[in-house]
């Protein structure tokens, strides 16, 4: 990779992650923690993928798409998480140019995924609701596997956007990255070369996927809550209700750290709250969201408390 620019530069071939943060002590804290958050992760989203898999009362849309969330899930938590935790037990994080661009494209790859199944998830909801009498002919599984292909299209045309574009850039000189992993803006502004086009088409594409999945999101529940408000009964609106509470928080979770991040002004937060507001968003939700599921859903609790009944029975 190591050729000359102009006769003065050479190119860079990897890259420095500055972490989250200097202080020994604390990297050890950090460590530990994210560690065990990590963990949670991998077990709880496996759990969940496999309850649904053996669990016939789970065969519908909604876990259908579940169980897609928590494996995108554990490749958004794995694309970074085991990278910054080697971060905190050595002295120098580096990481190769060509590993930055995988880093920066599997990560787009799985979150823009996260997006795309929690519009598809609101849109179940939308028709379970809405149109309960034609559920099962507008949400067969033909349609299903339509959705979930169409996430998957939008996360790799998404994530082929922002690698074609980091490819694209060339860095001949400082070569720290001020972040736990490879992210897009802190590689922009380390590039030699005109960002002004590369910088457009991860914008318009990750732009296109936030704006699409949320208008989703906001239309199907502007119908559900509608469809609600017109009921007399006062079990039936709480039975809506309560089947939407877990999707909600999701989504209110997901999209608000990702708003914080992507859409304030650079110039209202610092780049440490930008590190602090990615941890979360992609360390602690993707924990959080099996939980979310299988606290609020009452068939997922019913489907594991019969599974265990039946291994402790056998």
């Amino acid at each position: 990779m190591d050729f000359l620019v102009d006769g003065n530069h050479t190119a860079v071939t990897e890259f420095i992650l500055l972490g989250l943060t200097e202080d020994p002590t604390l990297r050890v804290v950090l460590f530990m923690v994210i560690l065990c958050l990590y963990l949670v992760t991998i077990s709880g989203n496996l759990s969940t993928i496999i309850l649904i898999r053996i669990s016939s009362q789970l065969h519908r849309p909604m876990y259908f798409f579940l169980s897609h969330l928590a494996l995108a899930d554990i490749g958004y938590s794995s694309s970074v998480t085991p990278n910054m935790l080697a971060n905190f037990l050595v002295e120098t994080n580096t990481i190769s140019y060509l590993g930055c661009g995988i880093q920066l494209g599997s990560a787009v790859f799985f979150g823009s995924v996260d997006c795309c199944l929690l519009a598809a998830m609101a849109y179940d909801r939308f028709v379970a609701i809405c149109s309960p009498l034609l559920y099962s002919t507008k949400m067969s599984k033909r349609v299903c596997d339509q959705l979930l292909l169409m996430a998957y299209v939008g996360g790799f045309l998404d994530a082929s956007s922002f690698t074609i574009s980091f490819f694209s850039l060339f860095f001949c000189g400082p070569n720290c990255v001020n972040h736990f992993f490879c992210d897009f803006a802190p590689l922009v502004e380390l590039s030699c070369s005109d960002v002004s086009i590369p910088a457009v088409l991860p914008s318009f594409s990750a732009g296109s996927i936030i704006v699409v999945t949320v208008i989703v999101i906001a239309v199907s529940y502007i119908y559900i809550l509608i469809t609600i408000l017109k009921m007399h009964s006062t079990e039936g609106r709480h039975k809506a209700f309560s089947t939407c509470t877990s999707h909600l928080t999701a989504v209110t979770l997901f999209y608000g750290t990702v708003t914080f991040t992507h859409v304030m002004p650079k110039s209202s937060y610092s780049t440490d709250q930008n590190k602090v507001v990615s941890v979360f968003y992609m360390v602690l939700i993707p924990m959080l969201n099996p939980l979310i599921y299988s606290l609020r859903s009452n068939e997922i609790k019913a489907a594991l408390k019969q599974q265990l009944g039946r291994k402790i029975f056998s």
